[in-house]
């Protein structure tokens, strides 16, 4: 009996159809990652986030970087209840999303993990807001 059914979807076509069914979605999944989601440094982000600043955690320090990874250098520091404005978040190469940002309290810019960042209202760490790269 599998012989004839098989012969039957054969026949009609079904096989190649159901095939190029499963082909297709996993080659839109390729397309959906981007081929590069970091910072590299020396780039910036625009002021996408127009949420109010939030302040550093009390007794935190992170270090502002030129890009979304720790090779790139250090810009400025957000401290001890520094007021920061987010601008835009992106992904570095390993998939932890990082926020560009101002010092309100000194007036440096630079890339901040996420991680190292308080919580918004929402519970949020970090901008809402996708840079596009």
């Amino acid at each position: 009996m599998n012989t004839n059914f098989s012969s039957r979807l054969a026949r009609h076509g079904l096989v190649s159809a159901a095939v190029a069914a499963l082909a297709v979605p996993a080659a839109v999944v390729g397309l959906a990652a981007p081929a590069s989601a970091n910072a590299a440094c020396g780039v910036v982000g625009s002021n996408l986030d127009g949420s109010a600043y939030v302040r550093q955690t009390a007794g935190v320090a992170a270090n502002m970087r030129s890009g979304s990874s720790t090779s790139c250098g250090i810009t400025g520091y957000a401290d001890n209840q520094n007021a920061l404005n987010y601008y835009c978040f992106t992904y570095n190469t390993s998939g932890a999303s990082w926020t560009y940002l101002k010092n309100e309290t000194d007036g440096t810019y630079g890339w901040v993990s996420d991680s190292l960042l308080p919580k918004d209202a929402g519970g949020v760490r970090g901008s809402r807001y996708y840079c596009g790269f």
